[in-house]
């Protein structure tokens, strides 16, 4: 009889366990964030100026870079410059690049349309790290200087959990 019971008491306190989905709640959301690679500066009046050659190197090498990541999007917004910087990763990886709204950023919809998925988001040295901080909630990245293109901020959402890193790829 004593077995008997401490058998249902292991069975009731187990049973909860079982019967949670935890799925959800632990999803991984992985972003890659980049600015894009040099624009053509020679025509100071060309608000949506084309990659310059650097510019195109630095593409191919972000594709070379992100060879062994798996992406299920590739985002980025309606300019020349990150369209043609995202151009070689989503070539590679068959992807359409989607466009994002750099005036809303990390939207309800963005985040639901992301979840649990691994993304390459290419925007601007101002969006860059203002996307990056809206999705951790707190200003902990300044605007990327006009001279770098080289910063890769990489976030993690797992659950309730987030943590982030920067790298520069030269």
């Amino acid at each position: 009889m004593k077995s008997l019971f401490t058998l249902l008491l292991v069975i009731t306190f187990s049973l909860p366990s079982w019967s949670q989905d935890t799925t959800a709640d632990n999803e991984t959301t992985t972003y890659y964030f980049i600015r894009h690679a040099e624009k053509d500066r020679t025509d100071k009046t060309n608000r949506n100026p084309d990659l310059n050659k650097s510019g195109q190197k630095r593409a191919k090498k972000w594709a070379k870079y992100f060879k062994k990541v798996n992406f299920d999007a590739v985002y980025s917004t309606n300019y020349n410059r990150t369209q043609q910087t995202a151009q070689p990763t989503a070539k590679k990886k068959k992807l359409e690049i989607l466009d994002y709204n750099p005036s809303t950023l990390y939207s309800e919809d963005f985040a639901k349309a992301t979840k649990g998925k691994t993304v390459l988001v290419v925007g601007h040295s101002n969006t860059t790290p203002a996307f990056v901080n809206m999705v951790l909630g707190e200003k902990k990245y300044e605007d990327i200087d006009d001279n770098d293109n080289s910063q890769l901020f990489i976030v993690t959402v797992s659950g309730d959990k987030t943590t982030d890193k920067v790298i520069s790829i030269n």
